[in-house]
């Protein structure tokens, strides 16, 4: 008969046989310290296998250990970490910078985005803020075809 700390320790053993074995190994033509394959061709070694290949076609064979779940909280304070891979990751998708207000403006004028056909009203997220556009009263813009914000009408 087994004492309970006997079986812990067996249990332990077997965890640790386990995980030996789940790690495969890296070609020997890999760069050291690869922990995968891309499907393009390149290796990376990020620690986790999640975005690893990201702009790389994804991953083809994972040299690093196996993923464990992380808890929903944790995922989402922590960021991804980046790929480091030995050829080049595709540029990021450029980000509208919506921080300061296009100068002029005030009261009775609406910025209107020349690209989209949409007028914003005083105080909104938006007003001044997209790439294109211009103030113009709001019956100016709507007679020169613009529509209001999520259908919206400034308030007067």
């Amino acid at each position: 008969m087994r004492t309970p700390l006997r079986r812990c320790f067996a249990s332990l053993f077997g965890l640790l046989a386990l995980a030996a074995t789940a790690w495969a190994q890296a070609p020997a033509g890999a760069p050291a310290g690869s922990t995968g394959l891309c499907k393009d061709g390149t290796y990376t070694s990020t620690p986790t296998k999640k975005g690893a290949c990201n702009g790389h076609k994804g991953v083809k064979d994972w040299y690093g250990a196996a993923e464990t779940a992380r808890p929903a909280a944790a995922a989402a304070s922590s960021p991804a970490p980046a790929a480091t891979t030995t050829a080049p990751a595709a540029a990021p998708a450029k980000k509208m910078s919506a921080t300061t207000a296009a100068p002029g403006g005030g009261a009775g004028q609406v910025w209107v985005n020349t690209d989209s056909k949409v007028y914003h009203c005083p105080g909104t997220k938006y007003y001044g803020k997209t790439k294109k556009g211009e103030y113009m009263t709001e019956e100016a813009a709507k007679a020169a075809g613009n529509r209001a914000d999520h259908g919206k009408a400034c308030k007067a």
